[in-house]
């Protein structure tokens, strides 16, 4: 049956636009470079707002051992005292898709509205490169973040990972490493919506097949891309980690017609079960990224401003 019906009616006007200039969603785009190009084309031409008070800089830092440099990009209050909180901005586009350009907006957004100096990842993508080269490439941005803290201004207490969809199980997937690896200490962990699991046998991954944003199609697709015909480890598919205490304090939110909504709903009864302090919020009428297909909806702005004053909660900043 199809779960249409239930997405929120504001949220649903756009997406509906979308798959009418793009029958099928992006999805449906057969090979992975053309599919590339045709998210990108989404959001060119959109205007987008302008932020003076971040400064944004690109930098090639050390990638994992044996392989090459990674790009990151900074942003950077002006006005930063010199001890502000740190982001590790992790992109999402399930494994395959995105790149730090396109999240430029919204790491400049947590930038001005926080107070925050954000690292944004431009990590390694699958087919190309099949896991573990996006995670190491992820850990070792991270690494590079927490050893340049004093340099880039950041309070090494306040480091916090943040990314949706494949960003968010990357998120989760870096903190695992950094646990298990001694590395860097994270304050807090915000996986959004987040890709976790590849066996796609929750209630949730059979329903949602014609919604036309990430369906499990793709899903089932972009797993095979990304684990490159080997099995799963848990820094791959985070669902599959067997001990989960340890992991920094968190917050999930997920969408009530997502196809991630079940797994990342068991995600985050596991960290509680496991000792984690988390919060969790599940959206109804809220598809896969709606608050980025349809930002002008009263529901797509509840998500944003809820993280926003997660985030500041976390970080002990005042809403005033």
């Amino acid at each position: 049956m199809s779960r249409k019906g239930l997405i929120d009616p504001e949220s649903r006007e756009p997406l509906e636009q979308l798959l009418a200039a793009m029958p099928g969603g992006f999805n449906a785009i057969p090979d992975v470079v053309a599919r590339r190009a045709a998210l990108k084309s989404i959001f060119e031409g959109v205007e987008a707002p302008e932020f003076p008070d971040v400064l944004v800089e690109d930098h090639m830092v050390p990638g994992p051992d044996g392989a090459a440099e990674v790009r990151v990009r900074t942003y950077r209050p002006k006005s930063s005292p010199g001890n502000a909180p740190g982001i590790y901005y992790i992109h999402g586009g399930g494994m395959c898709l995105g790149d730090i350009d396109g999240e430029d907006v919204t790491a400049s957004t947590l930038s001005s509205a926080l107070g925050a100096v954000v690292v944004s990842v431009d990590y390694r993508l699958a087919p190309e490169h099949p896991h573990p080269a996006p995670v190491e490439d992820c850990y070792a941005g991270l690494a590079w973040m927490a050893g340049q803290a004093g340099q880039l201004g950041i309070d090494p207490g306040r480091l916090v990972v943040y990314g949706g969809s494949a960003g968010g199980g990357l998120t989760i997937a870096t903190a695992l490493l950094a646990r298990d690896r001694g590395g860097p200490p994270i304050a807090f962990m915000m996986p959004i919506y987040p890709m976790i699991d590849d066996r796609n046998e929750t209630p949730s991954s059979h329903e949602i097949v014609d919604v036309g944003v990430w369906d499990r199609d793709g899903n089932i697709e972009a797993w095979q891309w990304y684990l490159g015909g080997s099995p799963a480890d848990q820094y791959a598919a985070p669902a599959r980690a067997e001990d989960l205490t340890a992991l920094p304090p968190a917050y999930i939110d997920v969408g009530t017609v997502d196809l991630f909504r079940d797994e990342a709903v068991d995600f985050a009864q596991r960290l509680m079960a496991a000792g984690v302090p988390c919060e969790l919020h599940v959206n109804p009428g809220a598809f896969h990224a709606s608050e980025i297909f349809a930002p002008d909806a009263a529901l797509s702005q509840r998500i944003r401003a809820t993280r926003l004053a997660a985030l500041r909660r976390a970080l002990g900043i005042s809403s005033s």
